[in-house]
């Protein structure tokens, strides 16, 4: 288990999975920066580049969709890792990330975040 104190911050905040999540932002980093992490197996750092991601954006999408029809915090963040766990990379995808065919997709992305985020720094 991710301790609280081992929690990065977001880097950015005006888009990504802090900007999408808007009042919900500050709760929901808490809620889904560990639960991506033990998910995926990933460290927060790696899961901190996903979050800030345009990945990270389209996650808090589905994070914003389940609110939307009455589930709670914790729950729509847990649906939405179930939800890009569930899902693959497809040909296509790995084509064009290089991403390996067959990853959980919210394990792929947040090691490509990672990975980009490593060059642009």
């Amino acid at each position: 288990m991710i301790a609280t104190t081992n929690i990065p911050t977001a880097t950015v905040t005006d888009f990504g999975f802090w900007g999408t999540m808007q009042e919900h932002a500050s709760a929901a980093w808490a809620i889904a920066l560990p639960t991506i992490a033990i998910a995926t197996g990933c460290e927060p750092e790696q899961v901190r580049a996903f979050l800030d991601s345009r990945h990270g954006r389209h996650f808090a999408d589905d994070v914003q969709n389940a609110l939307f029809v009455g589930a709670t915090l914790k729950d729509a963040i847990d649906q939405a890792t179930a939800k890009w766990m569930g899902w693959t990379i497809g040909r296509v995808t790995a084509n064009e990330t290089g991403i390996p065919r067959g990853m959980a997709y919210l394990t792929g992305f947040v090691v490509q975040a990672a990975i980009d985020d490593e060059i642009y720094i």
